[in-house]
């Protein structure tokens, strides 16, 4: 890019020729954001010439000359050009001009004159611009443009991305210097014209649509002046020496449609809540005058102090959008103890008490950086825009039907009202908070409206569980898992037991019978029989050998363990192979296969379903008689036996349980032999049901203060008028 010479182009922008001036004015726009540029630009002359044709020129010169100003103005340089009749001439742009280039510059200049702080050290710009700054600048020529403001909010519906954003940029800087600036009387008016003319709508509509990227900094701004107006609502005490604060709570007293005659005879309308007489007067011939409308005493304003007169705004918007209902509920509670009745006011406070929670109103004064820098990203669009807190009136409203709802499904009454608040509070959460960017307000209302009292009670035992968790987490963990460890080594040795004690299992023995013949012509003639027999298996004490005999019948006695005459050495067995398959409606995904509940029990000719096989390794093939193995041979049959994978495995024993106990105990015994985990349901649950019992033992020395809870600790129940006569069911939860 050519270098420009500040001298030849103030020059060319004082040519008579206007596609000089055009041109220069084009290259000024370029150059002129370089501090050090302007610096050379203003000493030779150049702003007087450029004011000029900000005040003359049309067309293209005249946008190439905006947005030169603007540029100016934000390095803070060139405000002793900037006056009254510059300004006048940037809004009448504003109002009147069609083409979108001349607006994009013209925006840009009001923007940086709104929010260019007052300098009582500048005295030049004292003399040209006046003692006037920020919004305040703008009143004369706004007043001769009343359409202005119109104008201004119309151009949120451009189809000009950038016009778009540069209107959204001079709306947040004249909120913004009324906010902060302007005199407590004159922002609410000022900040309530900008919403009656749809800017709520607008913004609303940008922060769901597609194209977030080109809008998104003046969007978050917007975001988060829409959060300083919140609390600075919050701040304003609730004053009934104000004549719009007592209009108010008068308003919601008359809504409720009171009684046209007291006691005396006096109409109740009469009784105001202003001075002191007037509220003594009222208090005497209406004593529920306020408590019938849901404050706590006959003194609300006190009970504005936490939500300020933003919780005034809100019960007076529900007030005075749903006074039907409103009066319709204040009727049918009237006819109940004044214990169950609704506290519509309390509640409504409660519900503004929730929603600004929610919202996190207060930490958006330092979460701006970061949330300007997480715009930098477009996953992060959906955190850190909330359309929905643009819609916090009907937001509150739905909020506090949920409530009357909650209240009147529960039956609550007065000293429940903290957990109907804390109902609400996690609805807000789940459904508010889990709604994505582009969900509309109505759908929010409407799945406010319909969720369901027992989904919701769901939803607050898991987060219950998760602030025990949160509260008690890392020393919970760390007691499951010595617990567990505790219980499988418990259940290991039950089940070991249960094989040192033996057992009798059901068996099939085949005896082979051949018969000769004196007829050399025919065969002999062999026939087989089976007949029912049992097993009795035993582990030996030492628990290395598997010993079993096979008997014709059950003895009464057991055998001696010396009288069996097969055994198993365990280190020779390879797996354990039972027919266990995972059960789809099992906890633990396992259980045992057995025969349909329809059939018989086992008999004499039936036998059991279940199967347990006991497989090992087949021993090496010893050498023939009278042959010596060679040197070779020994190291080849050594090496065969030693490895375990080339050994071909064979059935050593098959067991058939009788019952899913005894199946139980004999797999999982024998695969905690081998060290491998049991796979049976009854197994896995009597290890649960140990560890759970064993956590509650330990739970029960824990003090309710032990843990981080939130609000008050529970209160410790009194053992007054208790004796021994009690019994706790140990197996009662499982």
């Amino acid at each position: 890019m050519e270098s420009l010479n500040p001298s030849d182009l103030v020059d060319r922008l004082g040519s008579d020729e206007d596609a000089v001036r055009k041109m220069a004015a084009f290259k000024l726009q370029g150059s002129i954001g370089d501090p050090s540029f302007a610096d050379m630009f203003i000493a030779e002359g150049g702003l007087s010439r450029l004011r000029y044709l900000t005040l003359s020129t049309t067309g293209n010169t005249l946008a190439y000359s905006l947005t030169s100003f603007a540029r100016l103005l934000e390095v803070d340089k060139g405000w002793e050009f900037v006056d009254e009749e510059v300004v006048e001439r940037i809004v009448h742009l504003i109002v009147t001009h069609p083409l979108v280039n001349i607006l994009r510059g013209a925006m840009s200049m009001l923007v940086s004159i709104v929010s260019h702080p007052h300098n009582n050290s500048n005295r030049m710009s004292q003399q040209q611009y006046g003692d006037e700054n920020g919004f305040r600048a703008l009143r004369p020529a706004i007043a001769n443009h009343p359409q202005f403001l119109e104008m201004l909010v119309s151009r949120l519906s451009s189809a000009d991305h950038a016009l778009c954003a540069n209107a959204l940029q001079l709306i947040n800087s004249l909120m913004r210097d009324a906010i902060t600036n302007g005199q407590e009387s004159e922002w609410p008016k000022f900040i309530k014209r900008l919403q009656d003319l749809g800017v709520i709508r607008a913004v609303y509509i940008l922060m769901q649509g597609s194209a977030l990227q080109d809008h998104a900094h003046p969007l978050i701004e917007f975001q988060s002046l829409t959060k300083l107006l919140l609390r600075k609502w919050k701040n304003v005490a609730v004053d009934l020496e104000k004549p719009d604060h007592r209009r108010a709570l008068k308003g919601i007293h008359l809504a409720s449609n009171p009684e046209k005659k007291s006691a005396d005879g006096c109409s109740s309308s009469e009784h105001g809540a202003g001075e002191d007489n007037n509220v003594r007067k009222s208090r005497r011939h209406n004593p529920e005058k306020w408590r019938r409308l849901g404050f706590q005493t006959e003194s609300p304003a006190p009970e504005f102090y936490e939500m300020g007169f933003l919780g005034m705004m809100d019960l007076t918007d529900y007030v005075r959008k749903h006074q039907d209902e409103f009066q319709k509920m204040l009727l049918e509670h009237s006819t109940k103890p004044a214990e169950q009745r609704c506290p519509i006011a309390r509640a409504s406070l409660a519900i503004t008490s929730v929603l600004y929670e929610h919202f996190e109103v207060e930490k958006s004064a330092t979460d701006d950086a970061k949330n300007y820098l997480a715009l930098e990203s477009r996953s992060n669009f959906d955190k850190v825009f909330k359309p929905l807190l643009l819609h916090w009136s009907r937001i509150h409203v739905a909020a506090l039907n949920a409530f009357f709802r909650l209240w009147k499904t529960t039956s609550a009454e007065v000293e429940d009202f903290d957990k109907i608040v804390e109902l609400v509070r996690i609805l807000v959460e789940s459904v508010v908070g889990g709604a994505p960017r582009t969900k509309d307000v109505q759908d929010v209302e409407e799945e406010l409206d319909d969720f369901e009292y027992q989904r919701l009670r769901e939803l607050q035992m898991e987060l219950l569980e998760l602030t025990y968790e949160d509260a008690w987490g890392q020393h919970l963990r760390q007691v499951r898992d010595e617990l567990q460890h505790e219980a499988l080594q418990f259940v290991k040795e039950q089940r070991v037991r249960c094989l040192l004690q033996g057992a009798w299992f059901p068996s099939e023995i085949t005896m082979t019978t051949t018969t000769k013949t004196d007829d050399s012509i025919k065969p002999d003639v062999t026939t087989t029989t089976k007949s029912q027999g049992y097993k009795y298996v035993q582990l030996s004490h030492n628990r290395r050998y598997l010993h079993f005999s096979e008997f014709a019948a059950v003895q009464e006695n057991a055998p001696a363990l010396d009288t069996l005459t097969s055994k198993i050495d365990l280190s020779t067995v390879s797996s354990v192979v039972s027919n266990v398959s995972a059960s789809s409606d099992s906890s633990s995904g396992s259980t045992i296969k057995t025969a349909p509940a329809s059939q018989p029990p086992p008999s004499s000719s039936s036998s059991p379903s279940t199967k347990i096989t006991i497989h090992g390794y087949a021993p090496a093939a010893s050498p023939s008689a009278g042959h010596k193995p060679s040197e070779r041979e020994e190291r080849s049959s050594h090496k065969r036996s030693g490895s375990k994978t080339t050994q071909r495995e064979i059935p050593l024993l098959t067991l058939r349980p009788q019952t899913h106990s005894i199946a139980s105990e004999w797999l999982d015994g024998l695969l905690m032999l081998l060290n491998q985990q049991p796979i049976t349901a009854e197994t896995t649950k009597l290890v649960n049901l140990i560890s759970n019992y064993g956590l509650k033992i330990r739970l029960l020395n824990v003090r309710f203060d032990d843990a981080a809870f939130v609000g008050e600790t529970p209160e410790i129940p009194s053992r007054e008028g208790l004796d021994e006569d009690y019994y706790y069911d140990v197996f009662g939860g499982a």
